[in-house]
């Protein structure tokens, strides 16, 4: 056994009493996400290109709380009032939506529940957990009052790009590692978003484009919380729902493809990870 796993088994060794049934916290988590954006030179100039590029990285920076117990979670966004709308010089206005997402894990049962908007119409997406295949590293640092040791995973994902000039999706796969930092200080197999798998709660994730870090922790607080999954809207796995999200926006990109073509205007957005 390595001086790694002996620092983690005797953490999990003083951190026992909190691994009681009734063991529960509150994590809160900051997130932002990079978006890219090209637009067509000959319709916005530089200082336009960088107002919209300002606007995008305003509005996916969010709010997260994760309520835990030993065993299941539940991740929502947390509402935020609206900021006074602002002129822009550019004459273009960026608004992105709250998530009405809700996440709920149960790791003992490796199985997930999320509640999501599709084109108006509410989702209840029920399957089983993914099992991350985590590369444990020897680097470890401090988040908060935290000890966490450093974890990464190699996968290949999808990256979407969309163009006002097309009437379509393109699609492009790439590798990436995602490199996550976890404390066994809170022994639970948890984390923010679809992240898990790990022997303590995840505090902070870098996954290409998307940034998320933990900001506070409340263990055991006073009023108890209640962790229920979410129940509401019709009922599918996660392959139909990706088939079904992609059906829909091709459906929405040919209904508006005329509205785009003949204006001289390209805005081409990549979306990945």
């Amino acid at each position: 056994m390595n001086l790694k796993w002996v620092l983690i088994v005797i953490i999990f060794a003083f951190a026992k009493p909190l691994t009681a049934q009734d063991f529960q916290g509150v994590a809160t988590y900051k997130s932002r996400r990079q978006i890219d954006i090209t637009m067509d030179s000959t319709q916005m100039n530089d200082a336009m290109q960088k107002q919209i590029q300002e606007q995008l990285k305003k509005q996916f920076q969010k709010e997260f709380t994760l309520q835990f117990n030993r065993n299941e979670s539940v991740y929502k966004e947390n509402a935020k009032l609206d900021a006074p709308s602002v002129g822009s010089s550019s004459g273009v206005q960026i608004k992105v939506s709250s998530s009405n997402s809700v996440l709920y894990k149960n790791t003992a049962a490796g199985t997930f529940t999320k509640q999501d908007e599709l084109f108006g119409k509410i989702f209840l997406i029920q399957d089983s957990l993914p099992k991350p295949n985590w590369k444990l590293e020897k680097d470890q640092k401090s988040i908060g009052d935290y000890t966490c040791y450093k974890a990464t995973l190699t996968r290949e994902v999808k990256e979407k790009q969309w163009g006002t000039a097309s009437d379509s999706i393109a699609e492009t796969t790439h590798e990436k590692t995602v490199t996550v930092w976890y404390t066994p200080q809170i022994p639970v197999t948890n984390g923010p978003q679809e992240y898990w798998g790990l022997p303590g709660l995840i505090l902070e994730v870098q996954d290409d484009k998307l940034s998320i870090l933990c900001s506070s922790i409340v263990l055991n607080p006073n009023e108890k919380i209640d962790i229920q999954a979410p129940d509401k809207g019709k009922v599918i796995d996660q392959e139909s729902f990706n088939t079904l999200q992609e059906e829909k926006m091709q459906e929405w990109m040919e209904r508006n493809s005329n509205n785009r073509k003949g204006d001289g205007k390209q805005i081409t957005i990549k979306i990945g990870g």
